[in-house]
């Protein structure tokens, strides 16, 4: 599974509207609302690359009230949970 990360600048105005309209596209996992330079954060899960293209392109990008984006490809995730493990001995 790939996953990306696509922050969104999206009108003011309509947030909350646009932020449902990005949850409700295929591919698009969860989507965050937060304070700061981005708007709305969208977490896309897909299977491959070329699907990226397609939900940010035809799909994202197209929504009401999303005025910019910008996406970026995971590579590895970590998490305390990971780095725990690694470092247990047969607990």
């Amino acid at each position: 599974m790939i996953n990306a990360i696509v922050l969104i600048h999206a009108e003011a105005r309509r947030i909350p509207e646009t932020a449902q309209a990005v949850a409700d596209i295929d591919g698009v996992d969860k989507v965050y609302s937060c304070a700061g330079d981005i708007d709305l954060i969208a977490i896309v899960r897909v299977r491959d690359h070329a699907k990226i293209a397609e939900v940010v392109t035809e799909g994202i990008n197209k929504v009401d009230g999303v005025s910019r984006t910008a996406t970026h490809i995971a590579f590895q995730s970590y998490s305390s949970a990971d780095v725990e493990a690694g470092f247990s001995i047969g607990e």
